[in-house]
């Protein structure tokens, strides 16, 4: 490659396929598409008159347009002087079929055995289109939802969020594990902390190994509290106490009030069950729901209480 002609430019642009393929017409010879990184972002790459044109015309409609910094316009037409040769290097060598599994950046699928080691897959992969884009696509729709990028920078995972975006993929995250202008233990150790929120199993005992660092239990809220206090459940809301001639009596144990006929008093009345009071099941005595002591004298207290206000008798 580096014996190739100087010359060339890689533009990137804010566009799709569709959209670009109409202005590539007359230029076949000299413009391709070299990568496909999101939904509506190319790079075009080839002589740098015919990439400036084209790049010019999207500019005109508004479109953004950035051009990258490179010694040849790679993915191009302009590489094809040198296929051969690379051609015949690589047939040279004993290519082994992989350890791992991995999604191919020239189809934008799983990459075969049969493919791996033919020497023309990898010439292909000096001319032809990386379809960045189409693997980030397979994987999603393959159920992946969390990408990490091993690199120097984030810009892969900038690229494979836009992607994750415009496929409406929620929850789904790419996490570099660098970034420029950030000391590398804080980047990594971020990353490594997306990854176990969000279920991978990260080997902290290693991690912080010959660090010094110590486990602690985190502390409890400090406005956390439970309420002992009981409260009826929906059946002794939903029944209308005024239709039965009844009053509310404002209490949780107590769900109505009704003045007695012959006399001043006052009849309290409740009922309890496991399905209105829940927590009755817990107060059993070999086995039987019984009412605890503190319900009674609460019962009391009430009737007291209303006694005291209304001067009648309960």
């Amino acid at each position: 490659m580096q014996a190739l002609p100087a010359g060339g430019a890689m533009i990137a642009v804010q566009a799709t396929e569709d959209e670009v393929a109409p202005l590539l017409v007359g230029h076949r010879d000299t413009v391709s598409v070299a990568a496909v990184n999101g939904p509506r972002s190319l790079v075009l790459a080839g002589e740098e008159d015919a990439v400036a044109e084209i790049a010019a015309r999207l500019e005109a409609e508004g479109r953004r347009t950035k051009r990258l910094a490179v010694s040849h316009a790679f993915h191009s037409p302009l590489m094809e002087p040198m296929l051969d040769e690379f051609r015949a290097v690589v047939s040279g060598l004993s290519l082994q079929a992989p350890l791992l599994p991995f999604v191919s950046n020239l189809t934008g699928e799983p990459a075969t055995v049969a493919q791996v080691t033919s020497a023309d897959y990898w010439v292909d992969h000096v001319r032809r289109a990386v379809r960045f884009a189409d693997g980030i696509g397979w994987l999603t729709d393959h159920g992946v939802t969390t990408f990490l990028e091993l690199g120097p920078d984030s810009v892969l995972s900038a690229m494979t969020q836009d992607c994750l975006d415009a496929a409406d993929a929620d929850g789904s995250t790419a996490l570099p594990t660098l970034r420029a202008g950030r000391p590398e233990t804080h980047a990594l150790t971020t990353a490594l902390a997306g990854l176990y929120v969000r279920g991978t199993a990260v080997r902290w005992t290693e991690y912080f190994a010959g660090t010094g660092a110590r486990r602690h239990d985190l502390p409890t809220y400090a406005f956390q509290r439970r309420r002992y206090w009981p409260k009826g459940g929906a059946q002794s809301q939903s029944a209308d106490l005024r239709a039965a001639g009844l009053g509310a009596a404002h209490h949780p144990l107590l769900a109505a009030a009704v003045s007695l006929a012959d006399s001043e008093g006052v009849l309290l009345t409740g009922r309890l069950s496991l399905q209105s009071h829940p927590w009755l099941a817990d107060h059993a005595v070999r086995g039987i729901t019984l009412l605890p002591g503190t319900a009674f004298l609460e019962l009391a207290v009430r009737a007291v209480t209303r006694s005291a206000a209304t001067g009648s008798r309960n």
